[in-house]
């Protein structure tokens, strides 16, 4: 069956780097766009990034310039390097498939002030 397990998350300072690994098994991967999502406490899940299978990426507009999706077809993995984090990117990051609507169980990033 189709699984997405992510890693990478954790404790940084507000100014620092994180980056976040998708792994994906049970697909062909390749062929599949890869969502970011994350969800801060009390408020709604929100696209964070998108890459499509062919590299084509969108951001929304408040981590543009700071974060970077990519995708390793080779390794099954999609990638969110995060930079120049703010505490108000803390939240659980979760990866999406979006033929399936496959998801991951999520990984904490805490970014503190």
């Amino acid at each position: 069956q189709v699984q997405l397990v992510e890693s990478g998350g954790g404790l940084v300072q507000a100014g620092g780097s994180l980056r976040l690994s998708c792994a994906a098994s049970g697909i062909i991967f390749s062929v599949n766009a890869m969502d970011w999502y994350r969800q801060a406490p009390g408020k709604q899940r929100e696209l964070v990034a998108a890459m499509t299978s062919s590299g084509i990426t969108r951001y929304i507009d408040s981590v543009k310039g700071r974060f970077t999706i990519s995708r390793d077809n080779a390794k099954n993995t999609v990638y969110l390097q995060m930079n120049s984090l703010k505490p108000e990117d803390a939240g659980f990051y979760y990866c999406h498939m979006i033929w399936g609507d496959y998801w991951g169980k999520g990984t904490l990033v805490t970014v503190s002030s």
